[in-house]
């Protein structure tokens, strides 16, 4: 199968192409000119240095001819906050892009998209009771994407969103996501409060084969949970901490009032600097405090995941984020 991916040297990208590759389908890929100093790309992956927004249409149909399959990994999430309003960002970023793309991909005769998105879609479906949708301009973007998304599905054309939980593993020179906890834990000093709760997660490589697979399944308009391992926020503290050396380091479970009080004053300092951020830290305790579990019956049964070393995952991602803060490496910084 010819596929084209868009991000496709990203964490994510990357390794659903190399996925795909190692599967026999065909990769080329859309992808910003800055990349990590000696990335290992694959040597058959046909690789397009630009910006898609930036292109012109004439040029994204170039790049769309005989393509069967169209994966979009690229966007920008939550982490990223913007001065307001943030939903706009997030819309022009996100949505906005997407739309075009698709238009383009459904002209070309594409049969299928396979879009990265967010695991907090799937929350705003289990957790009605939170307007998750309403309260969070990021979590509203992600539905809305979806939904603009599923209004290009047709006999012709299938969509399938990928809902991505928490994702370890590492793409060495590129930074990842988890600097800022890290960064957090060693300011606490003496213990590390956090809440109650717990997520699901995955590796990058498991995402990687979520990716493939996807592509090899699609069919119809469908919304994919995507998790493998569930775990309490403890669980996965106490390995940050093995691999920071803090392995006798308490962890406090702080009560939801007292961490919704700590939100607040974080949502104070960027009202003062005039930023927003994509989740209401008001409502962000609710999310945090709860067990954000995901069943992989789908991922094994269906999409044929397999198991992955999750703690050595987490580690790579503590280690990096440490030779980030303190020996000045040099990476490529999320967009």
């Amino acid at each position: 199968m010819n596929v084209l991916i868009v991000g496709g040297t990203g964490l994510l990208g990357l390794a659903g192409a190399k996925e795909l590759i190692k599967r026999g389908h065909n990769v080329k890929a859309i992808s910003l000119p800055e990349v990590p100093e000696n990335l290992e790309l694959p040597e058959t992956m046909d690789i397009i240095f630009g910006n898609f927004e930036t292109m012109t249409d004439n040029d994204l149909r170039k790049h769309l001819r005989g393509i069967e399959s169209l994966v979009f990994a690229a966007g920008v999430d939550e982490r990223l906050e913007h001065k307001g309003p943030i939903y706009d960002f997030y819309r022009d970023r996100n949505i906005i892009p997407l739309k075009r793309l698709l238009g383009l991909a459904k002209e070309m005769k594409v049969k299928s998209a396979i879009i990265c998105g967010s695991y907090f879609t799937y929350l705003d479906r289990l957790w009605e009771n939170l307007y998750l949708y309403e309260n969070h301009p990021y979590i509203r973007s992600r539905v809305d994407q979806t939904n603009e998304a599923f209004s290009f599905y047709d006999k012709d054309f299938s969509v399938t969103i990928l809902e991505l939980p928490y994702i370890f593993g590492v793409q060495p020179g590129r930074k990842p996501v988890w600097v800022f906890l890290v960064e957090q834990i060693e300011k606490m000093k003496l213990a590390t409060f956090y809440p109650r709760g717990g997520t699901a997660m995955i590796t990058v490589n498991q995402v990687g084969q979520v990716i493939a697979s996807a592509v090899e399944t699609a069919k119809g308009a469908k919304q994919i949970p995507v998790g493998y391992y569930n775990l309490t926020w403890k669980k996965m503290l106490r390995i940050f901490h093995e691999e920071m050396g803090y392995k006798h380091r308490p962890i406090i479970t702080i009560p939801k009032k007292i961490y919704r009080l700590a939100l607040l004053s974080y949502k104070r300092k960027y009202e003062k600097a005039g930023i927003e951020s994509g989740l209401d830290f008001k409502g962000l305790a609710e999310i945090m405090t709860r067990k954000a579990y995901i069943d992989n019956k789908y991922l094994k049964t269906i999409l044929k995941v397999k198991d992955d070393d999750l703690e050595k995952s987490i580690r790579d991602s503590v280690r990096l984020s440490l030779e980030i803060l303190h020996k000045n490496r040099q990476v490529v910084e999320m967009k």
